[in-house]
């Protein structure tokens, strides 16, 4: 029997209030538990653990610098289940549903502090 449940990473952002909106209002997750700047964020068997940067640190937006890959099983449904909130954002922040050459079919989404969040889903590769 394993011993390991799941990945869950950190994601380090400048302005954790508008982390938290962006993954709950935008990608449907919900905060488990919240104390000062951290914050655990889960849907399904997917979570997240936020750190709000202290004041003084900066990393400059944009450079997805941070990326998490989520695996799922339908990425045309989750982006039908999304498309709504995906639509308020900027487009050059979602890409996607695409078919990629090696096998999987994803959806990229830009967070506001510039970490890239992939779901993707494993297809037959193109001939």
């Amino acid at each position: 029997m394993s011993n390991f449940i799941q990945v869950t990473p950190f994601m380090h952002v400048a302005e954790l209030d508008r982390a938290l909106a962006f993954f709950t209002d935008i990608l449907g997750f919900t905060v488990g538990y919240r104390d000062g700047g951290y914050a655990y964020l889960h849907r399904e068997k997917v979570a997240f653990r936020i750190l709000g940067l202290e004041k003084g640190c900066t990393v400059p937006p944009g450079d997805r610098r941070y990326a998490s890959y989520i695996d799922v099983v339908d990425v045309d449904r989750l982006y039908a289940e999304l498309k709504p909130k995906l639509d308020t954002l900027p487009d050059k922040d979602v890409h996607g549903p695409i078919d990629q050459d090696y096998g999987q079919r994803e959806l990229l989404v830009l967070a506001p502090d510039g970490n890239l969040i992939a779901f993707g889903q494993a297809i037959k590769k193109a001939a």
